[in-house]
């Protein structure tokens, strides 16, 4: 079985993914979504954790073979960086979303000297805004960032021109398409539900998909 597809079952397994196309979540940004994830339910699962965070250290390896270090993005992207750099034994640090306001007032924590080849590791991607802040930080104090190991993405458009923008590879171990096609071969959702959700993905603000 190929990665994303295992790493899909996983996630929809432990209800990390949920898929509610006749009843929406509402997103902060208020667009309503017929997803909602949340990798950190990963951690609580030790069964997926081992599927995941072994996929991520094997991605490493196979897509930024001169990695000298993972940084996670904090939150959600700690443990992950902790654990697959862990396996791959190798150095970890993270990046926080703003600098304290205390102490020596770090934005990185861990040690990174500049020029050192890091890899970024993050839960999940939607616009790509987020991690795209990491790793302009991580470039500011000199590293030299190969690029991203995300555990999910939404494939949403606005996500990959802002990476290809900033001129930054994302390797995700599963996406949206995956999962749905999944959920609709385990009767999870309707065959019918499968273009209403690729419909969100290509439009997220187009509501038309919520009416079939």
């Amino acid at each position: 079985m190929d990665t994303a597809r295992k790493v899909a079952e996983n996630l929809l397994k432990i209800k990390a993914v949920f898929l509610r196309p006749d009843e929406p979540f509402t997103w902060a940004s208020g667009i309503k979504s017929p997803i909602y994830c949340d990798n950190r339910l990963i951690l609580t699962a030790p069964e997926a954790r081992d599927v995941v965070e072994n996929a991520i250290a094997e991605t490493v390896k196979k897509e930024y073979p001169e990695a000298q270090a993972l940084f996670g993005t904090s939150t959600a992207g700690i443990a992950h960086a902790a654990i697959a750099g862990h396996i791959l034994g190798m150095p970890m640090g993270y990046v926080r979303g703003s600098s304290k306001d205390h102490g020596r007032n770090n934005k990185i924590e861990g040690k990174l000297e500049p020029g050192t080849k890091v890899v970024v590791v993050e839960d999940l991607i939607s616009t790509g805004g987020s991690v795209i802040d990491v790793v302009d930080s991580l470039r500011e104090a000199g590293a030299i960032v190969l690029g991203i190991v995300s555990i999910y993405t939404y494939g949403m458009k606005k996500g990959l021109e802002r990476l290809a923008a900033a001129d930054v590879k994302n390797v995700s171990l599963t996406d949206f398409d995956t999962t749905i096609a999944v959920a609709a071969e385990i009767g999870y959702i309707k065959q019918g539900d499968v273009e209403r959700l690729k419909a969100f993905r290509d439009n997220p603000s187009d509501e038309s998909w919520i009416k079939g």
